[in-house]
């Protein structure tokens, strides 16, 4: 056992998050989001049985964000027409902002778009989350 670890975080998580280095992506991914092929060319953890913010708050007390670019975090932009609500991203804002001094660092990514930057993501955790437009994306920093 370790001190300071959020329980949520497996010990495969954690070593992922120690393997990143400055400027890796981690995804942080809905129920919705096709993981396995989308991360067929990087490490995917399951975390079916949590949801985003939960994962989101506990990742971010070990994982600090870039400070060398204006939005080290990324949301899933909303498909035109579509009339999907997403409260679940001033949940994130409150999360991030406990961590991040910095204000607003957030960017709404087009959703194909998103799928390519995370193909390019170090890791993605695929989490049991229900909510819709609910895949977030970090920018790992330094420390």
């Amino acid at each position: 056992m370790l001190k300071n670890v959020p329980k949520i975080i497996s010990p495969e998580l954690l070593k992922v998050l120690c393997e990143m280095g400055h400027s890796d992506y981690l995804v942080i991914a809905d129920g919705n989001f096709p993981a396995e092929s989308i991360g067929k060319n990087c490490k995917v953890i399951r975390m079916d049985g949590h949801g985003t913010p939960e994962v989101l708050d506990a990742i971010l007390q070990l994982f600090p964000l870039d400070k060398y670019v204006k939005s080290p975090v990324g949301l899933m932009e909303v498909m035109k027409n579509d009339p999907v609500e997403t409260p679940i991203w001033d949940e994130y804002k409150k999360i991030v902002k406990k961590y991040e001094d910095r204000g607003d660092v957030f960017e709404e990514i087009e959703r194909f778009k998103f799928y390519e930057k995370a193909k390019g993501a170090y890791c993605i955790v695929a989490t049991g989350e229900s909510a819709l437009y609910a895949n977030i994306i970090l920018q790992k920093g330094v420390i």
